[in-house]
């Protein structure tokens, strides 16, 4: 397929916003560099610095209202119960997630700033910010990365035809000291708040809260290497007369645990060793960084035909343009390999997962406290972690998950009387599982849990590695399935059903036409348990453990789960009732779980997808996908239904509506997720397989005639390439990883060659793959 090609954002100006600014990261510190000339500030973040500390959010009084509020749902009181429940079995909020700090680099010229020939670039296949300009005679360069290995922000700044004057500067929005330290250093010494709370109305007179001893502590440090002459000032460090000046920056808090409280000096040890690491120097540094990063980056290739190399235009202006044409080729492979570059840089083994920010966010107070929000973010986030060849970056999500197995089985136990362990809508770095206070509608979800464990089941199916089935997967997948099977009861037509039950944020409206959110047996719960269940029974098998017990009632409890319905409108319904809906285009759409992330409905269960069609289309029509990761779950959706063309609609409306200049995601305001799940519903035009087969080109969009993908994974372990020409398949790749039949499908006639151009033989698309071989794929024009 050729070299890989180089891919980056890049503008003629200095970021004025951090809708302009440039990301960088490592999973663990993330920076926004806006690259200035005057100013150039950098904002920073550390992956566990949040407010609070560990604390109990159990509801102790929760399991006493727990019978008289299912009585009441099957009663038909759906509103009296809803409001039973928010008075008396829910909890506190979640803490946010918090900015670090910043750096600053003033200039400090005797002469008036002149700039010319600006340019701001981000090259996501190393992982590496620059800026180039001139001013007046003086031609300055700049590079940023956050490296992985050496776990610092490295800054060089370079001149030619004159030299550098400079003040280096850091600060915190929260509370902080500077410390004393040696030539050339800065030291940084801060406490974030024991608690947050939401204020979105502005209506709380102290919503930071700042209490001795309680609240992480956390350090930066910065050493500046140069030519030049340097000295600490009042403010921070002045750099005069250099030809380069490097910055070395270190961070760390005292978290050590979501149950431990924090430890001030292994965080200032942490610190001082990170920043020693760095006297290896700047090359070294970046080689090693950009070493690491290609190595993640580079396992995947995607280009479209004929588009350009993205030097003619810049990234925001392309942007701008796309609004009104919503014609871009190159912009489209971009934004996919973008989301990519954003996961490694916000969720790296070791690291807390990637959040609703990722790990960028510059508000103390931030929208949703940037958290993981369990009722569709976060799991899409990590949509593209396994297609995309990047199941490293799934790590920190599998590490959480277990963590919140241990907190999630005192909520399921003390709030419900239920084995296992559950989560609700919203959680944190302490693991809060239990439901958060304000409506129920997103509050009062305890499946969370149950839908987030299908990422260790994925994970599974891509890499059929079974000591990881065995040793992560299956107890959390157990753990989430006891819960489960506590949590259904029997419904009035003998069926069981969840009780109380939503549809994550959405509301329907009861016969006295009040909107409400609460009611028994969700479509989307019910479809979340069946397929627990059933990748529960299937790892049983997989794994040969004696669960006699746990298969039986996973089957009994199989057998009693009410069946899809379809509603008065030919819509699936999202309810057990045939409910009108509150609010018709609602963001939401997680009846449809069954489509994708599931498999349950599909081309097999075609009354389904015709109400499933029905529903999107009703959706759309009353103004639904309008938040981005909204619209790229309809990307995803539109996919999975092979609807190359309201998929590819899809795409160009996250590019056209929901994206910022510096391509992250718009909900507004900005929510990572939706770059994730866009890059995941890029692949998912192109390559399939949760069906058991792997489906080439299911949905390729007409305005992608011709193009290339390389180092996609299928689930069995495979790897794929794939190009295509006006519209049809050319030659696909695909690498077994484990022996066995390997079935393909594609719209027209194909054969299929080993390494050597012998044929191999097909049988209803189907051929004995061997591991560690590469089989080529051709569309047959004489079949």
């Amino acid at each position: 397929m050729g070299k890989v090609r180089d891919w980056k954002l890049w503008y003629e100006q200095p970021a004025q916003a951090w809708e302009e600014a440039l990301p960088i990261g490592n999973g663990r510190i993330g920076a926004m560099v806006f690259a200035g000339t005057d100013i150039d500030q950098i904002l920073l973040n550390e992956d566990t610095l949040w407010a609070g500390f560990p604390r109990d959010p159990i509801n102790y009084e929760a399991q006493r209202y727990l019978a008289k509020a299912r009585d009441l749902i099957f009663s038909g009181k759906y509103a009296e119960a809803e409001r039973l429940i928010e008075s008396t079995m829910q909890g506190r909020d979640v803490e946010p997630y918090l900015p670090l700090g910043g750096i600053s680099i003033v200039r400090r010229e005797d002469r008036e700033l002149d700039v010319s020939q600006y340019i701001r670039e981000l090259h996501l296949n190393e992982g590496i910010a620059s800026a180039r300009y001139r001013d007046g005679a003086v031609t300055v360069q700049t590079q940023y990365f956050v490296s992985v290995p050496d776990q610092a922000l490295v800054v060089r700044y370079e001149a030619a035809g004159g030299t550098l004057n400079r003040d280096i500067v850091i600060d915190s929005l929260l509370q902080y000291r500077l410390a004393e330290s040696g030539d050339g250093q800065l030291h940084l010494i801060g406490q974030a708040p024991s608690h947050v709370a939401g204020n979105y109305h502005k209506d709380h007179p102290m919503d930071v809260v700042y209490e001795e001893g309680l609240g992480l502590p956390f350090e930066i440090r910065v050493k500046v290497e140069t030519d030049g002459t340097v000295k600490n000032g009042e403010k921070g460090i002045e750099v005069r007369n250099a030809s380069y000046l490097h910055i070395y920056l270190t961070a760390e808090t005292g978290f050590a645990g979501y149950d431990q409280p924090p430890d001030q000096e292994a965080c200032s040890a942490r610190c001082s060793i990170r920043l020693e690491a760095a006297a290896r120097g700047f090359e070294a540094l970046r080689s090693r960084h950009a070493e690491d990063h290609r190595l993640l980056f580079d396992r995947v290739s995607f280009s479209l035909g004929n588009e350009t190399d993205g030097a003619d235009k810049p990234t925001d202006r392309r942007l701008a343009d796309y609004q009104t044409t919503k014609q871009d080729l190159y912009l489209e492979a971009l934004y996919f390999h973008f989301g990519r570059y954003l996961l490694m840089g916000s969720s790296r083994p070791g690291t807390q997962p990637a959040n609703l920010q990722g790990i960028w966010n510059h508000h103390v107070s931030p929208p949703w406290h940037s958290d993981y929000t369990i009722n569709i973010n976060t799991q899409m986030n990590y949509w593209p972690a396994e297609v995309c060849n990047l199941s490293e970056c799934h790590e920190p999500l599998f590490a959480m998950l277990k963590e919140m197995s241990e907190a999630g089985s005192r909520t399921a136990r003390i709030h419900y009387g239920s084995r296992g362990w559950t989560a609700h809508h919203n959680v944190d770095i302490w693991r809060m599982t239990t439901p958060t206070g304000g409506s129920a509608s997103w509050a009062f979800w305890p499946l969370g849990g149950a839908w987030l464990v299908r990422q260790v089941w994925e994970s599974y199916l891509y890499s059929l590695d079974k000591d990881f089935l065995g040793e992560t997967a299956y107890p959390l997948l157990k753990g989430a399935a006891l819960f489960c099977l506590d949590w259904l009861v029997e419904g009035p037509n003998g069926d069981l059903v969840t009780n109380p039950s939503t549809s994550p944020e959405n509301k329907f409206l009861t016969s006295d036409g009040v909107p409400c959110s609460v009611s028994y047996g969700s479509t989307m719960d019910i479809a979340i348990i069946r397929d627990l269940f059933r990748n529960c029974l299937e790892a049983i098998d997989l794994l040969g453990v004696e669960e006699t017990q746990f298969r039986d009632e996973l089957l009994a409890s199989l057998d009693r789960l009410p069946a899809y319905k379809i509603g008065r409108h030919g819509q699936l319904q999202e309810w057990y009732e045939d409910f009108e809906e509150s609010e018709p285009g609602h963001r939401h759409v997680s009846h449809l779980y069954g489509v994708y992330p599931g498999k349950e409905i599909n081309e097999n269960t075609p009354e389904l997808l015709e109400a499933v069609v029905a529903t999107l289309d009703r959706r759309l029509a009353n103004g639904g996908g309008h938040t981005g990761w909204s619209c790229a779950w309809l990307l995803n959706l539109f996919a999975r239904l092979k609807d190359e063309k309201q998929a590819y609609g899809a795409v160009q409306t996250l590019l056209a509506r929901s994206t910022y200049p510096n391509l992250l995601d718009a909900h507004p305001p900005f929510q990572i997720d939706g770059n994730f799940g866009g890059s995941a519903g890029i692949a998912e035009l192109l390559l399939q397989s949760h069906l058991g087969t792997i489906d080439l080109l299911p949905a390729l969009p007409a305005s992608w005639a011709n193009g290339r993908i390389s180092g996609l994974k299928a689930r069995g372990g495979y790897i794929v390439e794939l190009e295509w020409e006006n519209g049809t398949l050319k030659r696909a790749a695909i690498e077994a990883g484990r022996s066995g039949v390997c079935k393909l499908r594609y719209a027209g006639a194909i054969r299929v060659e080993d390494g050597q151009g012998t044929a191999a033989r097909l049988n209803d698309g189907c051929f004995v793959a061997e591991q560690g071989c590469t089989y080529y794929v051709y569309a047959d024009a004489k079949a």
